[in-house]
């Protein structure tokens, strides 16, 4: 009759190389963090490779002549793998795309909608969501329902009638014929764009805010109001900066978006050129004619228009990291 002892030794013994691995790795602390740092390694390789290989490729195309674009042979064995490689070093096309289309001042409309719009949403966002995160109120949750299902509608939905509104044509009650007024002409405006990409952007950014301020201790805004603070002078000076965090990444994620849209600005927009606030994939598709395509100039604005991006989110990362440090000292 086996004894316990012999009976755990029988149940290792009968176990694969598998589960004796698993079994010394749990039991092994050494081994678990070398295991850990050699998932991260591997996953952390993945995702560069897969995030940082379009904008190689972009780089591919920008360097290479159009001459060897379409006729080049794009592939350079590395361990057995056609890896892509320019065609030559043709670094004046990050110059040439200046001078054929005013790609700056594409850039500068896409800054000026994305800035604009930020601040909007940003501002009706604040109020709304110290409204829905701090104060009590009949009807709260279904308001606030009403204001994300917004968000689940299409943009295309909107369009027809805002850009028959933003045509400066007469308001008129349906069924009855009675025009109430005419709206003004805001095509080639950019407020033909802030003012829907606000709309649009604006209940993620007040379900980001309410969740932040609802988790600011009431104690806090208490003791501002108890010195004399009014409901407004606690919001910007004590509830606003312990959720730089959620300020940060509203800001952040409405300027992205804003920055890279182009269905709505393309219609609002009637002519592709700066002077009708073009943004900036109008200037990008602007070096495709009607017989040509230059698709190095294409990658190296492409590249230069993302540049600004890169930068602004770095510098967002430190920001909310620096944020949330701040914030739980201060608490």
């Amino acid at each position: 009759m086996a004894t316990t002892d012999g009976s755990n030794d029988s149940t290792e013994s009968e176990g694969g190389p598998l589960a004796r691995w698993t079994s010394s790795v749990i039991e092994n602390q050494e081994k678990r963090d070398r295991l850990y740092r050699a998932l991260f390694i591997v996953a952390a390789g993945f995702f560069l490779v897969t995030t940082l290989f379009p904008f190689y490729w972009l780089l591919v195309l920008a360097l290479t002549p159009t001459s060897q674009i379409l006729t080049g042979d794009w592939s350079l064995p590395i361990i057995g793998i056609e890896f892509p490689h320019p065609q030559g070093f043709n670094v004046y096309a990050f110059v040439e795309m200046f001078e054929q289309v005013p790609f700056h001042l594409f850039m500068f409309n896409s800054f000026v909608l994305a800035i604009s719009t930020t601040v909007i949403v940003l501002a009706v966002a604040t109020l709304a969501g110290y409204v829905f995160g701090r104060l009590e109120f009949p009807g709260r949750g279904l308001l606030m329902l009403v204001v994300l299902m917004i968000s689940y509608f299409p943009p295309a939905a909107f369009l027809v009638p805002l850009f028959d509104a933003f045509l400066g044509n007469a308001v008129v009650i349906p069924f009855l014929g009675i025009e109430l007024f005419e709206s003004p002409r805001l095509v080639n405006t950019p407020a033909s764009m802030v003012l829907p990409f606000s709309a649009l952007f604006l209940p993620l950014a007040i379900f980001i805010l309410t969740t932040f301020y609802a988790q600011i201790p009431d104690g806090l805004e208490d003791a501002a109001r108890v010195e004399g603070t009014t409901r407004l002078g606690a919001l910007v000076r004590v509830i606003m900066p312990l959720s730089a965090p959620g300020l940060a990444t509203a800001a952040v994620l409405t300027f992205i978006t804003v920055y890279n849209e182009y269905f709505f600005s393309s219609i609002m927009a009637l002519e592709n050129n700066p002077e009708n606030w073009s943004p900036l994939l109008g200037g990008i598709l602007s070096y495709q004619t009607q017989y040509t395509t230059e698709f190095n100039l294409m990658a190296a604005a492409s590249i230069v228009g993302v540049l600004p991006i890169v930068i602004i989110v770095i510098v967002a990362q430190e920001r909310i990291v620096s944020g949330l440090t701040a914030g739980g000292l201060k608490e």
